[in-house]
């Protein structure tokens, strides 16, 4: 998480330009202060990669300005919009992912775990600890098989992680749940 200092040490916002599945901006004092302190993103050659989740918090939290190809600039709703037909469920990923965030943690994406992301313990940045978590982000109204369950639960027991599916209510309001492996 970002402190209050932190912030005003970035001099100014980062520029981002929305790609079809990324934002991705320079190299910058902000982008790489934002990277050292908080893991945002991820150094692509030379650029900083970031997941749509975190563009869209960037922008939220006013640290970073996005362009489209145009170079137009992007504000959230439009941002939200363009996305939001790339992927249904984005809204539920994108309040999970901003709570996580505001509560102090790293949260990173999780697609070779077969989950949508993966989040670190409190102090703890990828590549010197590994992750405690694999989170499903879900709405209040879903449903799924008792097999998909099993499924989500073999794949966070197997990569030696806890699930945590992260249940998002129709204010926005999320709720988690800690699922574990026990022998009887």
């Amino acid at each position: 998480m970002i402190k209050k200092e932190e912030v005003t040490e970035l001099k100014k916002k980062i520029k981002g330009i929305l790609e079809k599945e990324s934002v991705v901006a320079e190299i910058s004092d902000e982008s790489t202060l934002l990277y050292d302190r908080s893991r945002f993103g991820e150094k692509v050659g030379e650029k900083y990669h970031y997941s749509l989740v975190e563009g869209l918090f960037l922008l939220d939290t006013k640290r970073m300005d996005i362009i489209d190809t145009k170079k137009k600039k992007i504000k959230f709703d439009d941002f939200l919009k363009k996305v939001r037909r790339l992927d249904k469920n984005f809204w539920v990923k994108y309040c999970v992912f901003k709570d996580l965030r505001s509560r102090g943690y790293i949260v990173k994406t999780a697609l070779k775990f077969g989950a949508e992301f993966r989040v670190y313990n409190r102090g703890v940045k990828p590549g010197e600890d590994h992750a405690k978590w694999i989170v499903y982000p879900v709405h209040e109204t879903n449903t799924t098989t008792w097999y998909e369950f099993a499924a989500k639960n073999r794949v966070a027991h197997s990569t030696k992680k806890k699930l945590l599916v992260g249940v998002v209510d129709d204010e926005a309001e999320v709720s988690y749940w800690e699922i574990m492996w026990i022998r009887p």
